[in-house]
């Protein structure tokens, strides 16, 4: 691809929606192909890399593995990789030596900068000259929408290795951003929503294999919608933990016990994910990180991440986003305080001070 025509596809990852950027691509010669034959997307056992195998990808893989996928794992925690390894995954040294063995690769990274380093770094996914085996490429990390346009367009200019299984037709590979909701009880069940940018055609080849790791898969449009959507699900998150954090702690000042309040906030108004599912008060609801000391759930760190992606797009895209703000300042908070690796549900007992409860049933 000419220079100027890598400024242009520059300049529209910015200024375009993402669904025009793909027109653009097109209109420039990088046409996307139809989709590969119908054995590809049945649902029948693949060549499929995997790269990060951390609280939510080590679930996801094992998934895959469940489902009868053949699986080529990286991580750099080797104990990890030792564990995959005895449940017959092949191990692989760099990102590279994943993609040399998979027609698909999945990517669940921590953020931007790890993506980068994976896809572009010495031994990444894209090291070899530009040409890949894979043709279709999924990141299910959270990473600025921006960012993730910027790699689609890296992506779209690299070529198929002679040794390419196709499984989505065509000369480029394709990339999809792939977040994902449901937090680590559903990574482990198999119940996770993939929120899905890129073309309609990989999203289409992709679908059977993310049913594997998931319950509901969502097309939001062209390269980075997916990202985007991840990371205005994040901001309504922690604003949501938040707003019932407050009010729970609020409610034991005032003689009222969280198991009683809980319930009336579940059957009223006041009913949402983090209540009735992800409730922060230790003792109210087993099974979630606040009844095992908070820990093994979505970091407070991660979270804190999170937040700054949806407030720098914010104010790329011009948007007031004053709640997320604050709430960012909280978690930025909690983190200095020495509480950045616990469960982001902790801001019930680390900043508001909440109490702990006996569950009624012990």
């Amino acid at each position: 691809m000419a220079m100027s025509t890598i400024s242009v596809v520059m300049r529209l990852s910015r200024k375009t929606n993402s669904l025009g950027m793909v027109c653009a691509l097109r209109s420039m010669g990088l046409r996307f192909s139809s989709l590969a034959d119908a054995s590809n997307g049945s649902g029948e056992p693949q060549d499929v890399g995997f790269i990060g195998l951390g609280n939510m990808g080590s679930h996801m893989a094992t998934n895959l593995l469940k489902a009868g996928h053949r699986l080529t794992v990286y991580d750099r925690n080797e104990a990890v990789m030792q564990t995959f390894a005895e449940r017959g995954a092949t191990v692989a040294h760099n990102p590279r030596e994943v993609a040399d063995a998979s027609d698909v690769v999945i990517t669940m990274l921590p953020s931007s900068p790890h993506v980068e380093e994976v896809y572009t770094g010495k031994n990444g996914i894209l090291s070899n000259v530009g040409s890949v085996r894979p043709s279709l490429l999924i990141d299910s990390s959270t990473i600025d929408p921006h960012k993730s346009r910027l790699l689609a367009t890296k992506v779209a200019k690299c070529k198929l290795l002679p040794n390419s299984k196709k499984v989505v037709v065509g000369e480029v590979p394709v990339l999809l951003d792939a977040p994902v909701s449901g937090g680590v009880v559903g990574a482990q069940a198999a119940t996770l929503t993939f929120m899905i940018g890129g073309h309609q055609e990989g999203f289409q080849v992709a679908e059977p294999l993310l049913r594997a790791m998931g319950s509901r898969i969502v097309y939001c449009g062209g390269p980075g919608n997916g990202a985007a959507a991840k990371v205005c699900n994040n901001l309504a998150l922690a604003i949501s933990m938040a707003g019932v954090a407050e009010a729970l702690a609020l409610g034991q000042q005032l003689g009222i016990d969280a198991h009683t309040l809980s319930n009336i906030f579940n059957s009223s108004s006041a009913r949402c994910w983090s209540s009735d599912t992800y409730n922060p008060v230790p003792g109210v609801m087993a099974n979630v990180p606040a009844s095992r000391d908070y820990k093994g759930g979505f970091s407070s760190q991660l979270l804190t991440k999170d937040l700054g992606l949806a407030i720098a797009a914010a104010e790329e895209a011009g948007a007031a986003v004053p709640l997320g703000g604050q709430i960012l300042e909280m978690y930025k908070t909690l983190c200095k305080a020495g509480h950045s690796t616990l469960d982001f549900s902790s801001i019930f007992q680390y900043y508001y001070s909440g109490k702990s409860e006996q569950n009624p049933t012990d």
